[in-house]
């Protein structure tokens, strides 16, 4: 029973994720007909993107939090519920300042709630499967670009783009609130540490030791270095793709097709992560990510976009699942939402640098080109960070001379 509920538990995580990401993502397909009826600036446009991932990480440490004391499922009603609300607010907008506020805040605070609430939730049902539970969870991020993103241009072509953003606000609330009510907390004693059975504790850090540790060092800066490194290019890969003369439908199959691949890509690397262990799996993912990354520059057609947006879907979108297996395995369940949200946090801070930094590269050169140069230097970057994370003995609580949390 309990397994099988763990399921549902994890189904529901994939759709807050999908629709809660995707929503957030569907920006760049929002960007060209916001730009060209609002005259607004792509950099302002863009900074709302950047404000979204800013809010997203410093919420996602406080939803942990509260996740770890007072149960997940309250954590992700609220945050279905502001997704809704920020998304149709922001459909009203009528100034830059109201639009970044409401799309950039309160859509970036919703969306915040889901990932490493759902993280903690679905891998403590499934213990003995965390590695599979985390990647699908992480999976609904890759199925956001794959269905949202095509869903607003359609909308956006069929009607404009308030109506798009509007409906996608009300379906938000129709499928995540009952998802919401969904998620349980794991029966009680499913969590209980391996080592109980001795006496001793076998993960015994308080939050505030844990984040001291060079092992949380080593996973929060890789995670914000490989964000930092993917997120303008998955941002602006749609206005890229048309810039280089592809139709907007088009434009927008390529970001579903990378979508598409980060979805395999989770799932792949998750598996080749227990049999090979997730350390080495990253690295070469990350590399792999950078790589291609760089090799943006050199393409135009449409073949070449769909081959090398496989390559990068399933580099980034592997990767992804791997810090909550790394959080998981090194410091526990009982503090995974305090510690994954705090690791979410850093990442979100990666993520908010690439749609800011696309729009002002664009803006002030008329193309992207440094855009796609520095995050393949960043991306480099993370796989020299990813390289320094050793699992090693964490010390004891009588080690540290701290106060718990």
């Amino acid at each position: 029973m309990r397994q099988s509920y763990g399921w549902v538990v994890v189904g529901a995580g994939m759709l807050m994720t999908c629709v809660g990401m995707g929503a957030m993502l569907s920006l760049g397909v929002f960007l060209p007909p916001l730009a060209a009826e609002t005259g607004w600036s792509r950099t302002g446009i863009s900074t709302a993107a950047t404000l979204d991932f800013l809010c997203m990480g410093a919420a996602a440490l406080v939803w942990g939090v509260l996740s770890d004391r007072y149960g997940t499922r309250i954590v992700v009603l609220a945050g279905s519920a502001l997704l809704g609300l920020g998304l149709i607010a922001a459909s009203r907008a009528d100034t830059l300042l109201s639009f970044q506020l409401l799309f950039g805040g309160l859509v970036g605070i919703a969306a915040g709630s889901f990932y490493a609430p759902m993280m903690a939730a679905a891998t403590s049902w499934l213990e003995h499967r965390r590695n599979l539970a985390a990647a699908l969870v992480s999976a609904g991020m890759g199925i956001g670009s794959m269905t949202v993103s095509p869903l607003a241009a359609w909308l956006i072509g069929a009607f404009d783009w308030r109506t798009a953003m509007f409906v996608i606000g009300c379906l938000a609330w129709i499928l995540l609130i009952p998802a919401a009510l969904l998620v349980r907390q794991p029966p009680q004693g499913a969590q209980a540490p391996a080592g109980a059975e001795t006496g001793q504790e076998a993960y015994p850090l308080s939050s505030t030791q844990a984040v001291l540790t060079p092992q949380f060092a080593a996973i929060a800066l890789a995670h914000f270095a490989c964000c930092a490194a993917h997120s303008g290019p998955i941002f602006h890969m749609v206005s890229y793709a048309t810039l280089c003369g592809l139709p907007t439908m088009l434009a927008v199959s390529v970001f579903g097709v990378a979508g598409l691949a980060g979805l395999g890509g989770r799932i792949g690397l998750g598996i080749a992560a227990d049999r090979l262990g997730a350390k080495p799996v990253l690295v070469a993912g990350l590399l792999v990510q950078a790589l291609a990354v760089g090799a943006y520059v050199f393409v135009s057609e449409l073949t070449e976009f769909y081959a090398l947006s496989v390559v990068f879907g399933l580099a980034y979108g592997g990767v992804m699942p791997l810090y909550a297996v790394l959080v998981r395995d090194i410091f526990g369940p009982r503090i995974m939402g305090t510690l994954f949200g705090a690791v979410s946090m850093f990442a979100s801070v990666g993520m908010a640098v690439g749609p800011w930094a696309g729009g002002y590269v664009f803006d002030n050169s008329g193309s992207y080109l440094w855009l796609y140069l520095g995050s393949f230097a960043i991306g480099l970057a993370a796989v020299a960070i990813a390289q320094t994370f050793r699992p090693g003995r964490l010390p004891r609580r009588d080690e540290l001379a701290l106060t718990p949390a």
